[in-house]
């Protein structure tokens, strides 16, 4: 982020005409010029003292928020640059260019330079996309249960991409199953999530049928979830109609929760609460290591005036689910599906989110 410089310029030695001015008029001008200067030193001392402090608050959250955030080392450095897709081109003209992230979800997440769950397969994948003006924000799921290619080792499930390749294989097997270029990773740990549920005290969801796991009855409609209702619910695995695809929208629906939550009033005017949850979301998450704190705080501060109305949420096209050797997978619409990534390649998915509210996903059970 840029500073900038503050000058003073001093008054003048002398002024035009002083010298045929009578000596009992040029001592108060005089005054007036020494009063002057010290109050324009004053001022100066005073902004600089406001810059001192606000640079040093600005170090200081950049270090105890993004300093927080565990590195993912190398994930882009292995990709031929020749074969990714090129960077978004919005349609309308913006203020900055769209940054579009890799968000891969697990229940545990491993070490910071695995980025994932020990096991090497992933319970989330999420494309998320800012666009340019910074004033929508996309969030596409891709089941993890899809049938793709992945790059040279044919066709799989899309999260045995990591298992056979890591992070890298997993952008690159996104990138060409979509056309549309990943400029960042980001390895979210569920369960360190929840945790921030608390924090915040409580979310909110809405639950479309009544179900039970565990200790807990979800019933139809809304329910507030702490953070031990938010592990049960969001661990459901069994006992949901669409199986996996219920839980893609439980995914969806608690990431937007805790959103709305962390940006609400109740939050922002408690700042013990707002620390408490920042610390808990940062230490939750891995970020890929071409985006340094400084990276972090300048586009947490152009997101300044994103709402959580402005979050559209999707999912991949899906034509339906079957079996591949021993295996249930998903199939993906590849038709719909070039139709949505193209909207997300030239930054107006939200503009065309009408089209996509009949690509409802399959209730089919496990």
């Amino acid at each position: 982020m840029s500073r900038d410089d503050v000058g003073l310029d001093s008054p003048p030695d002398e002024v035009a005409g002083a010298d045929e001015a009578p000596a009992e008029r040029r001592r108060p001008a005089s005054r007036r010029r020494r009063v002057l200067r010290r109050a324009l030193v004053a001022v100066g001392v005073l902004a600089l003292v406001l810059a001192l402090l606000v640079g040093g608050g600005l170090w200081f959250l950049t270090d105890r928020y993004g300093g927080n955030i565990d590195r993912v080392a190398d994930v882009f450095s292995d990709l031929d640059e020749d074969a990714r897709p090129a960077p978004a081109t919005p349609a309308e003209a913006a203020s900055a260019q769209p940054v579009t992230f890799l968000l891969v979800g697990s229940d545990s997440r491993g070490t910071a330079d695995e980025g994932i769950a020990e096991g090497g397969r992933s319970d989330a994948i999420m494309i998320a996309r800012f666009s340019g003006d910074r004033q929508h924000a996309q969030l596409v799921s891709i089941p993890r249960d899809s049938w793709v290619d992945v790059p040279g080792y044919g066709t799989n499930k899309i999260n045995a991409a990591y298992a056979f390749g890591g992070p890298t294989l997993l952008v690159q097997t996104v990138e060409q199953l979509t056309g549309v270029r990943i400029d960042h990773y980001v390895a979210i740990d569920f369960e360190g999530i929840v945790q921030v549920t608390d924090d915040l005290g409580g979310v909110d969801v809405v639950v479309a049928e009544t179900t039970s796991n565990g200790p807990y009855t979800f019933p139809a409609g809304v329910n507030h979830l702490d953070g031990d209702r938010a592990r049960w619910y969001l661990g459901q695995r069994y006992g949901l109609e669409g199986g996996d695809f219920d839980r893609v929208r439980r995914q969806q629906q608690f990431i937007e929760a805790v959103f709305t939550q962390l940006f609400s009033s109740g939050t922002l005017s408690d700042p013990g609460r707002l620390d408490a949850a920042l610390l808990a979301v940062t230490s939750a998450v891995a970020v890929d290591d071409t985006l340094g704190n400084g990276d972090l705080l300048s586009l947490a501060y152009s997101l300044r005036d994103l709402r959580p109305e402005a979050v559209d949420s999707f999912t991949a096209p899906v034509l339906g689910t079957g079996t591949e050797g021993s295996a249930s997978v998903v199939y993906l619409d590849e038709v719909t599906g070039d139709r949505m990534w193209g909207y997300l390649r030239n930054d107006s998915l939200s503009q065309n989110a009408a089209e996509f509210d009949a690509e409802a996903l399959p209730d089919v059970p496990r």
